[in-house]
């Protein structure tokens, strides 16, 4: 492969790693240091892709496993031992451009815990977290992306997901 060709993956796939940096991080400089690195990393071990999945799902690998190794080395993971599981119901929180004011400052102190919520899952529950759910990846994709079984995947999601209810439970309703 040569530059050019190196290049327009780059400029393709930057706001993906990026995002998937940025949400595991929660810190804009880390995340820009870890796509650096990401793409450098990629560059380098070009000629070992195989091809047996996409360029993205690739991508996703190496991002994923360049953020594990930052919060591992620097221990800033503060993982949450809570597990209890309610069933509820999260409050849509999907922002309403034509919510009143007050609508508005609800949704954006609920995207700003939920960011905090995020931030505050193990390392490999926050990956799958934010691969499935905000990345919007298929299970095969995330798990792929991880280098686990779906079925690994799943078990990590439903982990996740129950350590967030419970960071959120100002947040949700339960049924009735």
């Amino acid at each position: 492969m040569n530059q050019d060709d190196f290049q327009s993956i780059v400029e393709e796939h930057t706001n993906l790693v990026y995002n998937v940096a940025y949400r595991m991080m929660n810190n804009a400089q880390d995340a820009e240091d870890i796509t650096q690195e990401a793409f450098l990393s990629a560059y380098r071990s070009w000629a070992s892709f195989r091809g047996g999945s996409s360029v993205s799902t690739w991508l996703y690998r190496i991002a994923v496993n360049a953020c594990l190794m930052r919060l591992r080395k620097e221990k800033r993971a503060k993982a949450l031992t809570d597990t209890g599981y309610k069933d509820v119901d999260v409050i849509d929180w999907t922002p309403d451009p034509s919510g009143t004011p007050e609508e508005l400052a609800i949704n954006s102190e609920l995207r700003g815990e939920m960011g905090k919520a995020i931030a505050s899952l193990p390392p490999d529950l926050r990956a799958a977290v934010v691969l499935r759910d905000i990345q919007e990846l298929s299970n095969t994709e995330a798990a792929d992306a991880l280098g686990i079984t779906v079925s690994s995947l799943k078990a990590r999601l439903h982990r996740g997901r129950v350590l967030l209810r419970k960071q959120l439970e100002n947040y949700v309703k339960t049924p009735r």
